[in-house]
């Protein structure tokens, strides 16, 4: 019996296990710096704030690869969030897919576990856990950079509405838990960006900065 209970835990996990290795793999994959290095011959990470995200591709090589950087990375956190939904069944393992997502941007294994600040795949995890709150952080974003003109800025203050949001909407706790470990994070991944921020040395987008971090 103990086997027999133990042994469909196994089969329980192990679609669970699987999906989240893909996750994390589909979440590596660096959009901008593959971008940059086939349409721009040019190594993202030596040009402009070094970051793969697509405010750096936007400084680099236009707005129509900035956007092209912006969907892709969006995509890699709503595909295998989306999957999980339909394959696990359960709140807690989705949450774990969609956070595997994230991480694999943030620490890509193509990269040396180095990578962006999250925020695009980030959203695409959040669209499909929380699409009220995300929406709502959405609006955050676009308020913050509107008046600020500071992605790094409205990249923050969305999330840190943002768990918020997913609370008083009410949508499941592991994807509340979820929320707010990203934007633990996404935080984390802007803290000099705040400090530059708070010392007036931020530079906003469309400037030639190379010190600039935001995405």
């Amino acid at each position: 019996m103990h086997f027999s209970i133990c042994n469909r835990r196994f089969f329980i996990l192990l679609p669970t296990i699987f999906l989240s290795i893909i996750s994390y793999f589909i979440g590596s994959i660096p959009t901008g710096v593959i971008l940059a290095k086939y349409f721009g011959n040019v190594d993202l990470r030596n040009v402009g704030s070094g970051n793969i995200g697509a405010t750096n591709v936007t400084r680099a090589m236009g707005k129509k690869f900035g956007a092209i950087t912006l969907l892709g990375d969006v995509i890699k956190g709503v595909v295998p969030t989306v999957l999980a939904i339909f394959l696990l069944d359960s709140d807690y393992w989705t949450a774990v897919v969609g956070l595997s997502a994230f991480l694999g941007h943030v620490y890509s294994i193509f990269l040396e576990f180095k990578g962006g600040k999250g925020v695009a795949t980030a959203l695409g995890v959040l669209l499909v856990t929380s699409p009220l709150a995300t929406g709502i952080g959405l609006l955050v974003f676009i308020i913050v950079f509107a008046v600020s003109r500071y992605v790094s800025a409205a990249s923050v203050a969305a999330a840190a509405v943002i768990p918020i949001a997913v609370f008083y909407t009410m949508r499941p706790f592991p994807f509340l838990l979820l929320a707010s470990l990203i934007s633990i994070l996404v935080i984390f991944r802007h803290l000099e960006n705040i400090k530059r921020l708070m010392n007036g040395t931020e530079k906003k987008i469309y400037t030639n900065s190379h010190s600039n971090k935001n995405i």
